[in-house]
């Protein structure tokens, strides 16, 4: 029997050697490249931590002590040490594993964790509260895997430091976050033991000193006085000296993949109160065959050879949106020199690392820090540049008041391109980009748009560095573009606040379909077609400013308006659009159909917009439903 099988909860570690403790080790690094390479999954932050996990279920008693996990893909070797061994073979799929930590999944997971650098203050939150019922256990919050390059770890240390609460900092320093870490704080956290200016100025001293007081009787001096000089050095070099003035007691740097060391060092900080933060040395991808500490493995999509990495089913689809924007803004940024690319940690999930290859002086990647890109973007567009940010839906939720106060209020020309707009498949509800469309709409001057396929993504690129008044946002979906892409300067610029009419029906019901959904509405216009229903479909690819004059057209022809947006419906397109249409023509009527007002959790793509009646058959039922209510009504 295997170490590893015989670990249900954490309680079973308690019992181990060391040596197994370390077998351990092997074969839960092992376990997860296997179930990974299978399920896909973020295998890279998880393979770094393995060591960590372990050390800290044998040095802490959780889930009475609350481990609260900083970017949940951290927690795969968690989720395994903690009674889901056996489950991890559904990782990311409809009904099983999260891909984050979960609260409802597991008393283990003290709190969900999908975006970066909230582990602080939630460790905070529980220690307070567990101060405030009168109770005794430890918190400890584990950040890393570039968290710490995110103001709110900042925010959270700086109330927890002067709290003077009972509660454990980890930083888990792997130099990473997905793409290798950018800022000061990085170039901090590179620790005394990793520095050789330290190394040698320590030996050039004590030669100068042995040199000097030859033969003056005074050498034995020379170790006290090298000692306080190592002292003070010391402070200045090591990260420590941040911590301490922010109130915690600091501990480390130490090796993370050093098992014995790391419960020894847990085991004494336990013994502590206030705030104490414990510096761990990682390697993320940690072991992993096909290549270590890499962004490319920071995770992988289902189906690979885990001791290569490749895929081992071929597709032939066409490129995906986030390749061909790449590839587009690239070619753009070759006619305008103005332009300049902006993200947040993410190169290769935006595919600005195609831009940041060709045009290095004008990528910037600000790290895990989505407020500062907007606002860093609004100073660059004050000075004549017009920056476009490329960042994900969802992620883009963190600078919303950046964009309103900084951006929109001053009527700066900042471009936002936001990945991952819509449902995102197996990276479940915590990255899905429900709700841009919304906020959007909210921003005054703000320009929403939705492109159809990769051409059009293109042409609204070029439709915004037309645009220079105000802000223009374009979103695009974690799929395959519908299209093969030509080269940027055969594509021209979509004139502004245009729709498309795609086809023109003889029944009453209209659909204005956003972006992705143009798709589906043809299909499933062609499927109402073959039942003798034939309806309008458009390309509503500027959702505001709308096309007043084709709406105009539309609400005269049309009884009913179907308005179909991959989105949240609550406050959506189809909300906004029913306004504007009751002042216009009062009698006819707005549908808004979008993704309900819940939660969606990780299936397939395609089964989720099944889920939500926004694939094509569900379309085309909603019409069915619309057209025969009309015929009852009249």
């Amino acid at each position: 029997m295997t170490v590893l099988s015989r670990i249900n909860s954490p309680a079973d570690l308690k019992g181990l050697s060391s040596p197994e403790l370390k077998q351990l080790a092997a074969e839960l690094r092992e376990f997860l490249i296997e179930t990974c390479s299978a399920t896909g999954g973020h295998i890279g932050a998880g393979l770094g931590v393995v060591e960590l996990t372990i050390a800290l279920h044998y040095a802490f008693d959780a889930p009475r002590d609350q481990l609260v996990w900083d970017v949940g893909h951290q927690g795969y070797p968690h989720k395994v040490l903690t009674g889901r061994r056996d489950r991890m073979e559904t990782l990311r799929q409809e009904g099983g594993l999260s891909g984050f930590l979960k609260r409802s999944e597991s008393e283990y997971d003290a709190f969900g964790a999908g975006h970066a650098a909230t582990s602080i203050s939630a460790a905070l939150g529980i220690a307070v509260g567990r101060d405030l019922n009168h109770e005794n256990f430890k918190v400890v919050a584990i950040i890393g895997d570039g968290s710490m390059g995110s103001g709110l770890a900042y925010e959270g240390l700086n109330n927890a430091g002067a709290s003077d609460r009972n509660i454990v900092v980890v930083l888990n320093d792997n130099e990473m976050s997905i793409a290798p870490n950018v800022g000061a704080m990085h170039r901090y956290l590179t620790s005394v033991q990793r520095n050789p200016l330290y190394n040698r100025l320590r030996s050039s001293l004590a030669h100068i000193f042995v040199t000097h007081d030859k033969g003056r009787g005074a050498i034995h001096d020379i170790g006290a006085i090298v000692k306080r000089w190592e002292e003070s050095v010391k402070a200045f070099l090591t990260p420590g000296v941040l911590f301490e003035e922010l109130g915690f007691r600091y501990f480390g740097p130490i090796d993370g993949h050093d098992i014995d060391g790391m419960i020894e060092t847990f085991k004494a900080v336990r013994a502590f109160d206030g705030p104490r933060l414990v510096h761990v040395i990682t390697q993320k991808g940690k072991g992993f065959p096909a290549g270590e500490h890499g962004e490319k493995w920071h995770a992988l999509p289902p189906g690979h050879d885990p001791a290569t990495g490749k895929q081992l089913t071929s597709s032939k689809a066409n490129p995906n949106w986030t390749t061909v924007f790449g590839r587009g803004l690239t070619e753009l940024m070759e006619e305008d020199p103005t332009l300049v690319a902006i993200t947040a940690a993410m190169p290769s999930g935006t595919g600005a690392n195609l831009v940041q290859r060709a045009h290095p002086t004008r990528f910037f990647d600000v790290g895990i820090a989505e407020g500062h890109a907007v606002t860093f973007a609004a100073g660059l567009a004050t000075q004549g540049l017009r920056p476009v940010t490329a960042i994900y839906s969802t992620f883009l939720q963190r600078g919303f008041d950046n964009i309103v106060h900084d951006v929109a209020i001053q009527h700066l020309p900042v471009i936002f391109c936001l990945d991952r707009a819509g449902l995102v498949g197996e990276d479940g509800e915590t990255h899905a980009g429900l709700y841009d469309i919304a906020y959007m709409l909210a921003v005054p001057g703000m320009t929403v748009t939705a492109p159809s396929s990769g051409t059009e993504l293109i042409a609204l690129l070029r439709s915004a560095m037309a645009h220079r008044d105000d802000p223009f946002s374009i979103r695009y979906p974690r799929d395959a573009a519908p299209d093969v892409v030509g080269p940027a300067r055969d594509i021209p610029a979509v004139p502004y606040g245009t729709w498309d009419v795609l086809r023109r029906g003889r029944d009453g019901v209209a659909v204005l379909a956003v972006g992705t959904m143009v798709a589906q509405a043809m299909q499933a216009a062609d499927a109402l077609s073959a039942d003798g229903l034939d309806v309008t479909v458009v390309n509503c690819r500027f959702l505001k400013p709308i096309d007043r004059l084709s709406l105009a057209a539309l609400a005269h022809e049309h009884k009913t308006l179907l308005v179909v947006e991959e989105g949240t419906v609550v406050n959506g397109f189809g909300a906004y659009l029913s306004t504007i249409v009751e002042q216009m023509e009062p009698q006819v009527r707005v549908v808004a159909h979008g993704v309900p007002d819940r939660v969606v959790y990780a299936a397939a793509r395609a089964r989720q917009l099944a889920q939500c009646g926004l694939d094509a058959a569900g379309i085309a039922a909603k019409v069915r439903a619309l057209h025969d209510a009309e015929a009852l009504a009249g």
